[in-house]
Parts: structure tokens; C-alpha cells; sequence
């Protein structure tokens, strides 16, 4: 009998959402990226590709350069990939979770997103704010906090009731 999940299963597409000691608004930082930052074109990539990814499942995905696996202080990251408007480069953060307690599936859970300027690179504090949002006290990735990823009808997503 299995007792977690396997990289070889499809994953869950879930939200990280910040502990209430961190944040009192509980904030899911790569919603509200998705939400508030990115245009509808890229936003609407950007979800095809997480729920292709979680199906696929992420070891197996060929997408493109749409997921990519990150390297040097970011390894065991991934991110999204998608060019907006204006070539602007739009980032979104994830981890994969085979150990969340509760889940029948592995996780695919997104951190945060960042955008930036055609032919710019992140700063290490870019980097290290999404790590750290990741870790942050009391809370965060390491204590499995997750929104939930629902669907309503017609492909439009909401938080999960609490």
C-alpha cells in the first residue's frame, strides 16, 4: 500500500496563501501576480500550462519552454514562462510537494510571479523574497498551507471555502 504520492501522478494545481502572523490578509502572492499584474493573454497561458503540467505529470512535460526547472540557488524550483506585451517577460514561482499531509495527489504549488523588462534579470533579493515567503515563520510551504485551485463552471477559478 502506498502511503504518498508519487512524482508519476498527476498533481493538484493549489495556491500558497501566507500565514495570518506573516500577512493579516493571508495573501496568495502568486494569485494576486496572476490576478493584478498579468494581462489576460498571459494569465490565460499561464493557467493552461500549470493544469497541462499537473496533468502531464511535471517530470514529463514538454512544453516548450513554458516549464522550466530553475538551477543554482533555485534548484528544486520551477517556474512558468510566458512573453506579454511588449515582450515583457512574466515569471511564475512553483515547488512540487510529494509529502503535504491530507493529499491523495502531489502538489503542484504556485508561490509567486514576477514580471520584468525584455532582455533583464531578476536580482537575488527577487529571488530570495519568493524563497522567503516560502519559509517564512510560523507558516508558509513548510507547514502546508495551500489555497486550493477550484473551478467553476466555464473555467473560472475561486478560492477554496474555509
Amino acid at each position: 500500500m502506498r502511503k504518498q504520492p508519487s512524482s508519476d501522478d498527476a498533481h493538484e494545481v493549489v495556491y500558497f496563501q501566507r500565514h495570518l502572523d506573516d500577512d493579516p490578509g493571508q495573501s496568495s502572492p502568486g494569485r494576486v501576480f496572476l490576478r493584478e499584474v498579468c494581462p489576460v493573454k498571459v494569465r490565460s497561458t499561464m493557467s493552461a500550462v500549470l493544469t497541462a503540467v499537473a496533468a502531464a505529470p511535471p517530470k514529463r512535460f514538454a512544453g516548450g519552454g513554458y516549464w522550466e526547472a530553475m538551477k543554482g540557488d533555485m534548484a528544486g524550483w520551477f517556474e512558468v514562462r510566458v512573453d506579454g506585451p511588449e515582450r515583457r517577460h512574466y515569471r511564475l514561482f512553483c515547488l512540487l510537494d510529494y509529502e503535504a499531509e491530507g493529499n491523495e495527489k502531489p502538489l503542484l504549488v504556485v508561490v509567486a510571479g514576477l514580471d520584468k523588462p525584455f532582455r533583464t534579470v531578476l536580482s537575488g533579493a527577487d529571488y530570495q523574497r519568493i524563497e522567503a515567503w516560502a519559509r517564512s515563520t510560523g507558516a508558509g510551504i513548510l507547514a502546508r498551507r495551500y489555497e486550493n485551485l477550484r473551478r467553476r463552471p466555464g473555467g473560472a477559478s475561486r478560492p477554496a471555502a474555509r
